[in-house]
């Protein structure tokens, strides 16, 4: 086992959604009013937690919104008296969802009970009985921690798994806290690409969805009995390069103080031109029906907007969740994000960052016969990184992968997941050199390697640390599991507190060296890392 918080250089990192809150029907009502509307929540009184859900941050995009940047509602219109607010908001368009509505621009909060919106800044209560120490809550203002799902920008939605025992945890030692969950949209209405869209700025709308959503709740948060100048924002997988990506151009100026990203950086999606998505696009609007005839001609937004959803998930469903990507369009991503990083164009803001020590395993296919050869993992490497952007030649292209393979060797004991040996688990020996490569992400601050035994070929994989992030892990009275969990969730609470993941309520980790020295050596497939790094126009990043 191994958890280490370490302390310096830069920089960041991707979040699977899966298991979804059921409220105790020992429930009654919670209310907080926004404005006019009485929202009407459920106070869980098994948990002694009050639910929020489904309240919207924007307006539906729909309509002449579809396919076009969010618009801010702070307010329900003046007709709304009184607002149901019992109910998880329906999850965003995807092709893995069964509740799902292009209306989905929602957010779910989650609060301590006793909250008010008069509460006082945080006081430390104390006292090792749950039922004893929420009434305490009620002279606090919460800290809010603001957390955006992931799912490779195609899947997911923001009620994926249950806070409970994160929000009992910050309760139990003292530092309490305001969960909020956003939805944003994604695939082809979050992402859109072409020449069309990024015209009319409806390019990158998941991050625009994203930071909208984060302008409400410095509106809002405070009847909810959080404190808008502490919020922090947290992301895992997909959720963390959005969560980076408001970093980059200090996006997220006034509207977080902090953040933590888990594995997962701004590069880790591919970020392309909006001409290098025209054909995506085009072949999207061919499998509209309605709008077919006018797939080439340029213009077809108008088309676009006026379609049912019903015949835009079809078409969706007939291209795929290929294609649908960040665009650099000199607003939300002016330039390449290592590119930004180098201007020093990015917010100087606390974060916690962090990836597993075999991030990619579950991204790379397990086929027994399949030929994971120099040959095949090139040609993969070259669909991926194609077309080149402009300036750079297919040549340079094959060049800078060949010298890429020659740094990953075809050496089973040097492949992903690491700390196996010779191990392949019945594989072939390329298919761990395949995951190496797709792994390497330069990041900071902490390391996961905490074993897990539901299939060792994973190793230490991308979406194990969620349950430990929320206290999902089960004491079985034997493993280390459930302590690494509630350490984690002391450091993630420490930090949305006091921007200190180690501020004295749970491990301390001090210093190590005036010139924030790391505890964990960053050496390790230097040459294959420095590879990548200094080629951001051959790799995207």
């Amino acid at each position: 086992m191994l958890f280490r918080l370490l302390y310096p250089p830069f920089f960041f990192p991707q979040l699977l959604v899966t298991q979804v809150v059921s409220l105790s029907p020992r429930t009654s009502s919670a209310t907080v009013t926004l404005g006019h509307t009485k929202v009407i929540g459920t106070a869980n009184l098994t948990t002694n937690i009050d639910f929020f859900g489904g309240v919207p941050f924007a307006s539906s995009p729909l309509g002449t919104l579809r396919f076009e940047a969010p618009v801010l509602q702070t307010s329900f219109p003046q007709n709304v008296t009184t607002f149901d607010a019992t109910a998880f908001g329906d999850a965003c368009i995807q092709l893995s969802h069964l509740k799902m509505s292009e209306d989905c621009l929602k957010v779910d909060i989650f609060r301590p009970a006793g909250t008010s919106a008069q509460s006082n800044l945080p006081i430390q209560p104390s006292g090792p009985v749950l039922a004893n120490l929420f009434p305490f809550c009620r002279q606090f203002l919460l800290i809010p921690r603001y957390r955006i799902h992931g799912g490779g920008l195609k899947t997911g939605g923001s009620p994926g798994i249950d806070p409970s025992a994160l929000i009992a945890r910050s309760v139990i030692r003292g530092t309490p806290i305001v969960y909020v969950a956003t939805n944003y949209r994604m695939g082809p209405f979050g992402f859109p690409v072409g020449n069309e869209v990024n015209v009319t700025g409806g390019v990158n709308l998941g991050v625009k969805d994203v930071l909208v959503a984060l302008n409400w709740v410095q509106a809002n948060i405070q009847a909810f009995g959080g404190d808008p100048t502490k919020v922090t924002i947290f992301g895992e997988s997909a959720g963390a390069t959005l969560s980076s990506l408001t970093y980059m151009g200090n996006h997220i100026a006034g509207l977080a103080r902090g953040a933590i990203f888990a594995s997962a950086s701004p590069s880790n999606q591919k970020a392309g031109s909006a001409l290098e998505g025209q054909p995506v696009w085009e072949r999207f609007v061919g499998n509209v029906t309605s709008c077919a005839a006018v797939a080439t001609s340029g213009s077809t937004l108008g088309c676009m907007k006026n379609a049912s959803t019903a015949e835009l998930l079809e078409a969706y469903t007939t291209v795929g969740e290929t294609g649908w990507t960040l665009i650099v369009d000199g607003d939300i991503l002016p330039a390449l994000p290592s590119v930004l990083f180098a201007q020093g164009d990015f917010a100087k803001l606390p974060f916690i960052a962090g990836d597993v020590l075999d991030e990619c395993t579950l991204f790379v296919p397990q086929v027994p016969m399949q030929s994971y050869s120099s040959d095949t993992i090139k040609a993969a490497l070259t669909q991926l990184y194609s077309p080149p952007v402009p300036g750079v030649t297919d040549d340079e292209l094959s060049d800078k992968i060949d010298q890429l393979l020659m740094l990953y060797p075809d050496d089973p004991a040097l492949g992903s997941p690491y700390n196996t040996g010779n191990e392949t688990f019945g594989l072939p020996s390329g298919w761990k050199r395949s995951t190496s490569i797709y792994s390497n992400i330069d990041t900071y601050f902490y390391l996961f390697t905490q074993p897990q035994t539901e299939d060792p070929s994973l190793g230490v994989n991308h979406k194990m640390t969620k349950e430990f992030f929320f206290g999902l892990v089960q004491d079985d009275g034997v493993s280390s599991d459930a302590a690494l969990s509630l350490i984690m969730m002391d450091c993630w609470l420490s930090f949305a507190n006091s921007l200190d993941p180690n501020n004295r309520k749970g491990t301390t980790r001090p210093p190590h060296g005036d010139n924030g020295t790391v505890m964990i050596k960053d050496d390790f497939r230097t040459e294959g890392i420095n590879a990548i790094n200094e080629n951001p126009l051959i790799f995207y990043h």
